[in-house]
């Protein structure tokens, strides 16, 4: 699938990532193989990659997904600051250790607030009236000698309305935006490490 394919939990709930002490009650919804092959110094172009990667400026099918999602959120309500982060709960930055409190102040993301950034990983978080979401994105060895990057989805929904918005839209994240993401993900990754 374009270089990049879904992985079992495991490969993300199995690693030693700092994610785990400070996301504990949030549950692992996905988690993929990012098409991003390289060294194991090569973690800092994957940050800057996605810094500037924006889901909602890929494939026509794409935009128009996100374009659909948005003008669902503004007629329904779902995106409103007072459900956003610190409105309906805290933000996991409240809870970072000391040593990550100010690793991320200056990663400007796409809807997402940044939380931290180490050596080999980098999570984001965003709220909004149906979930409280973190993509965190890690450095793994791929078992051939190189490396390559790993994006896991984690997710604490809000009642009843955030089970059942994962639930719709379950078949769209699988069938069509992360395949579709992976592959410009893959293709802006060429032109970083080239």
């Amino acid at each position: 699938m374009f270089g990049s394919a879904p992985l079992a939990t495991a490969e993300h709930s199995a690693r030693p990532w700092r994610i785990h002490e400070i996301a504990k009650d949030f549950h692992v919804l996905d988690v993929w193989a990012l098409p991003t092959p390289g060294g194991p110094g090569d973690f800092p172009h994957l940050v800057r990659l996605m810094r500037t990667f924006d889901p909602g400026k890929t494939s026509p099918v794409v935009r128009g997904l996100f374009a659909i999602r948005w003008t669902i959120g503004r007629l329904f309500g779902l995106d409103r600051q007072d459900t956003g982060l610190g409105a309906r709960g805290p933000s996991l930055r409240d809870q970072l250790p000391a040593d990550l409190a100010d690793t991320a102040r200056d990663f400007d993301t796409h809807q997402f607030t940044p939380l931290y950034v180490t050596e080999d990983e980098f999570a984001l978080e965003i709220a909004n009236r149906t979930v409280h979401g973190v993509l965190h994105v890690g450095w793994v060895p791929d078992g051939a000698g190189a490396h390559r990057g790993q994006m896991a989805i984690l997710v604490k929904p809000n009642g009843a309305l955030g089970v059942a918005y994962l639930a719709a839209i379950a078949p769209f994240r699988h069938l069509v935006v992360y395949p579709l993401m992976m592959r410009d993900i893959g293709r802006a990754w060429r032109h970083v490490v080239h």
